[in-house]
């Protein structure tokens, strides 16, 4: 009887195993494939990520960004650049950063299986019961509890009936391999209720990519973008982007964390930060004793992340409006900024206040 199986070793997986094997937990993680692989998630990330990680930046930095350009059009169209005199984010080895997180977890006392799939859950007053195939074939495994840490299609989140996210974007990521160590991104608002992106990774090349509803066509409308670019991409990807929590990320005996949970930011798609943010939150606040501390895990993640999040589909409604309401906004704000990447109430902070009267 393991205290909680906890199911994908993503950021947001291995976070809580970690955390939570340090709190003394009896703690397995199942990872269906190889940690990290396939990749299906952008490597730009505010400089925040090394909050959370062991002395790894000399291992996965690859690039520093202080700025991007917003474009209503192609790589021609002109461009609205919104920067800080410092740097804002960082480009990162995506697939580096999971096999770190997961080491990490493992050296705190977490057990770390990959090549592992869940192929079912149950719950049951008493605990969890959590089916597996293997490379032995199926094995079945009792915990008190199961955390759902498998991304925006989770199993657990469908064999428990929990809720859907509000909606699932589909992302698609291509590569380059131009050198590019300048430090701005570029974002072209040209895709329907999203946008697509160019993100200089420096010796590692450039990432290209978008994310458009269901039935928009992401392959063409990527194809498109890249010619836009006159440039070749290989090692494509793509995947799901959830966004919107829904109302409830916990069962009886269950709880979701990470993209399964839609813990993201509704104007990028990225749940890195969110994730493991809540990753924290459910290890301090869930006893697999008591199931009654699921509650003080809704709570708690909310709390810390609501306002966040609901700014963040305020800020993602700009991406529909009109052409000439987008040019004129942007004008209006461009230049340098004081908003943390990660958090849209910095909308309102004392630096982006400053930044603005210093235009005028």
């Amino acid at each position: 009887m393991y205290d909680v199986v906890v199911v994908g070793a993503g950021p947001a997986g291995s976070r809580y195993a970690r955390r939570a094997a340090e709190r003394g937990l009896d703690v397995v993680v199942f990872e269906q494939g190889e940690v990290g692989k396939p990749l299906a998630c952008s490597g730009h990330v505010s400089t925040d990520i090394w909050e959370f990680t062991e002395d790894a930046r000399d291992d996965l930095f690859q690039n520093e960004i202080s700025g991007a350009r917003f474009h209503t059009g192609g790589p021609s169209s002109q461009d609205h650049p919104f920067y800080k005199d410092e740097v804002i984010s960082n480009v990162i080895d995506r697939v580096g950063l999971d096999r770190h997180l997961a080491e990490v977890a493992r050296g705190a006392g977490a057990e770390v299986r990959e090549e592992h799939s869940v192929v079912g859950v149950t719950e049951d007053k008493d605990g969890v019961t959590v089916e597996v195939r293997g490379p032995d074939g199926i094995e079945t495994h009792r915990a008190k509890m199961v955390a759902g840490c498998d991304g925006p299609k989770s199993r657990v989140r469908r064999e428990l009936d929990l809720p859907e996210p509000d909606e699932l974007l589909h992302g698609v990521l291509g590569f380059s391999d131009e050198v590019d160590h300048s430090d701005f991104v570029d974002v072209h608002l040209t895709v329907p209720r999203f946008f697509a992106w160019r993100i200089p990774r420096g010796e590692a090349g450039v990432e290209y990519g978008l994310a458009v509803p269901p039935g928009a066509d992401a392959r063409g409308r990527f194809e498109e973008f890249v010619d836009g670019y006159g440039v070749e991409t290989d090692h494509r990807c793509s995947g799901l982007i959830p966004i919107g929590p829904p109302r409830r990320v916990t069962g009886r005996r269950s709880f979701l964390i990470g993209d399964a949970a839609a813990q993201t930011k509704p104007f990028t798609g990225g749940g890195i930060r969110y994730g493991m943010t809540a990753a924290d939150h459910a290890a301090r606040e869930i006893d697999p004793d008591d199931p009654a501390t699921l509650g003080e895990y809704e709570r708690a993640w909310r709390d810390d992340l609501r306002q966040e999040i609901r700014l963040g589909h305020a800020v993602r409604a700009g991406y529909s409006a009109p052409e000439p309401i987008q040019k004129v906004g942007m004008k209006a704000f461009e230049g340098e900024i004081g908003v943390h990447m990660d958090r849209p109430t910095t909308l309102f902070s004392r630096e982006q206040l400053a930044a603005l009267f210093s235009r005028s």
